[in-house]
This record gives structure tokens, sequence and C-alpha cells, in this order.
């Protein structure tokens, strides 16, 4: 249930799998570590089928796919590298604090219905901070380049369905980063839990990627906008009031 929900979430508003499921998944006592790993080891799956899902339903830009795409892969590897060997987790709460402010101010367009069209024009920066966060910062993707593609005027649709076929291939190349540094240990206990998580997660998740892109079709743009303001707008508010509790 949790991945189903989670991903329906993502796939519809281009963000918000990483941060619902580990939230749900930390709240039931799944350890910290552990819950990291099976959401970012189900998420190479539940992006596989979101992204071809997007691409059959035509929510793709092809060329902003690889402005974003080529940027994020190679931050995304480097972050992952720096999070093996240093603690990125003081730069949370400020990263946490600047989504919600983006969060409110994409609710506030999507309700006003004040987005205009146009093409972003800072787009590979983007895409390596977003892969970069992404890595070391434990999730973030869609809500760091989604959210700031809109800001600038881009397509909801199709900025949902590109950046969330880009994010395959962005998970993919941090968990083999992951895998590569990093050896997996842990108690009998953990990886029992963490087979139910990623097993859990990616059932739930590939069933529900076909419908989050059929969603991202047809919602009207203000709608979405709106929507994707209001989950930014809870997931990050929430994350930095946990960072800082």
């Amino acid at each position: 249930m949790i991945g189903f929900v989670a991903q329906m979430i993502d796939g519809a508003l281009g963000m918000a799998f990483g941060q619902i499921s580990s939230t749900i998944l930390l709240s039931i006592g799944i350890p910290p570590a552990v819950s990291s790993a099976g959401v970012h080891t189900a998420e190479t799956f539940t992006t596989a089928v979101s992204g071809i899902s997007h691409v059959a339903h035509r929510n793709v830009d092809w060329r902003l796919f690889f402005r974003i795409a080529i940027p994020g892969i190679l931050a995304g590897i480097i972050g992952a590298y720096v999070l093996t060997q240093v603690d990125a987790t003081t730069a949370k709460p400020f990263v946490l604090a600047y989504l919600t402010s983006l969060g409110l101010y994409l609710f506030y367009r999507g309700v006003m219905h004040r987005h205009t069209e146009r093409r972003p024009k800072i787009v590979e920066p983007l895409g390596a901070v977003g892969g970069f966060l992404d890595a070391a910062g434990g999730g973030g993707w869609g809500a760091i380049v989604t959210s700031n593609l809109l800001v600038q005027g881009s397509n909801p649709r199709k900025t949902i369905g590109t950046v969330n076929t880009a994010e395959f291939f962005l998970t993919v190349s941090i968990s083999a980063t992951f895998l590569a540094t990093l050896t997996l240990a842990g108690t009998a206990e953990h990886q029992e839990l963490l087979f139910k998580a990623v097993v859990g997660l990616v059932i739930g998740g590939v069933l529900a990627a076909p419908f989050g892109a059929w969603i991202a079709k047809k919602v009207n743009p203000d709608l979405l906008l709106t929507f994707v303001g209001a989950v930014l707008t809870l997931t990050s508010g929430y994350g930095l009031y946990r960072a800082l509790a």
C-alpha cells in the first residue's frame, strides 16, 4: 500500500516517492538505514515502469531529458561517493526550508492560475544540483528539479514526465555507486526487513506507475501545479520539522 500510494503521487506529480515511502516506513518502525536502502532499491524498478508509462503517454520532452539527465547522473555519482566519505546531513534543513518555500510559491501560482508557459533557461546546473542532492541527501531529485523547472515556466505535464523518466537512469547510477563503495552489512533481522520493504514497495509502485503517468497527461496544468505545490510543501515541511526537532 505504501508503494502504491507513493508511486501514484510521484508518477502524477513528478516527486515524493522517496519522501513518502521513507517517512511511513520509519513511522512503522523500520530502521533508518534499512528504510533508505529499501527505498533506493525499489525506486530502480518503479522509475523504470514509470518512465516507460510516461514515454507511452508522450509526456517526455527529449531535448529537456538529455539536458537534465546527463549532468544529473554525473553529479549523482559524485554525491553518492561523497555520502560514503562525509556526513552531508548538516545541509538538509536548509534544502528542506528552500523546498518548503518553493512549494508554497507553486501552490500560490497554481491557485491563482498564473502559470505562463515558456522554455526554461537554467537546466543543466539544475540537473547537476538535483542529482548531487538526491544522492548525498538521500532523495529529492523530483522535488528539486520538477519544482524549479515549473517555476521557470516549463509545461507541467512534460516536466513531470521528463523528470520521472530521467530519474530511472539517475537511480541506477546512484545505486551502482553505493554498491561499489559500500559493503552491505547488518543483522539477519535487518536483512529480512530490507527484503520485505523492497518487495512491498516494488509491487505497489509498479502497479501504480501507469496510473500516475495517465493522470499527469489528463489533469489541467494549473491543477497539477497546485497539487505539486501542496505535496512539496507538506513533505518538505514535515521533513524540516523532523530535522529541527
